[in-house]
């Protein structure tokens, strides 16, 4: 199938679960993948698993510094972005009474902010008309 043929898609959290698999079935569907992970590790595999020459960007989207990192490499290598896929996120479990300050902000700096200048970043580039926004 080639419903993505010639379009560049950018997924964050893209090393496991939800952003791994659609990394998978957009570079089947003829995407350029750009892909982010924290672990390099991690991210490295699932480059491999995706294969169609996607390429991994080690990354956390709650530093800004990685992000503009992300960012250069794909204005660098693809110059736009067809479709955004914000997907990194995650928490920690705790009971009530456990739960600290630095548990919320570790939470809310990846779920908040990283995906609120995951996509504000996204104008700092050449995009695509219309680009396409996923974020879970």
């Amino acid at each position: 199938m080639d419903r993505l043929k010639d379009k560049v898609a950018v997924i964050t959290g893209a090393n496991s679960g939800i952003g791994l698999a659609s990394a998978k079935r957009f570079a089947s569907e003829g995407a350029r993948v750009f892909m982010t992970g924290r672990r390099q590790r991690e991210l490295d595999a699932a480059v491999a698993e995706v294969g169609h020459g996607a390429i991994g960007v080690q990354g956390d989207i709650a530093s800004l510094e990685d992000l503009d990192r992300l960012y250069d490499v794909v204005a660098r290598e693809a110059g736009r972005i067809d479709v955004l896929f914000a997907n990194a996120g995650g928490g920690e479990f705790a009971a009530l009474g456990d739960i600290t300050e630095e548990h919320v902000e570790r939470t809310f700096a990846t779920n908040v902010k990283g995906t609120l200048f995951t996509v504000q970043k996204l104008s700092l580039i050449h995009i695509s008309e219309p680009t396409r926004l996923l974020s879970i």
